[in-house]
């Protein structure tokens, strides 16, 4: 498996398949979303699931799981006060206050090294439950 780097905290590396599908969601916008999670066997950050152009917030919800930690990126496309469609993409560090404490700490050691392999991130938000990431936080934050 290729790696771009190792985090010198966590010792967590990246998949190169996480720069190639976010590139992918970034210019090509063949992807709504991206969910990353970290391969404790492997020791790296690894793609999950990807959901196409049509899905929709609701379903990048369900994607996350309700106990457990994982990393994600969202295209967020909306019309602003000038009429104009804008995109924003955001990075969402997923971090339910149920997960493993092991877990929280893996995923917080090794979330600023990954998110610099991902370069067009607009936004980030921090969540430890759905009202975090509900779809008005997006939508107050990309204004």
């Amino acid at each position: 498996m290729a790696f771009r780097g190792r985090n010198a905290q966590s010792g967590i590396g990246v998949a190169e398949q996480c720069k190639t599908i976010f590139t992918e969601l970034q210019r090509k916008k063949v992807h709504r979303y991206v969910v990353f999670k970290i391969d404790e066997k492997k020791k790296e950050v690894s793609v999950e699931k990807t959901g196409g152009p049509a899905e929709s917030y609701d379903d990048f919800l369900a994607s996350l799981p309700e106990s457990d930690c994982r990393y994600a990126v969202y295209d967020y496309d909306f019309v602003n006060a000038e009429n104009c469609q804008k995109s924003k993409i955001f990075f969402i560090a997923w971090s339910p206050s149920v997960s493993r404490i092991r877990s929280k700490m893996l995923y917080a050691t090794s979330k600023d090294s990954f998110r610099r392999e991902l370069e067009g991130i607009h936004y980030e938000i921090q969540a430890t439950d759905p009202t975090e990431v509900d779809l008005e936080a997006l939508q107050e934050r990309a204004k």
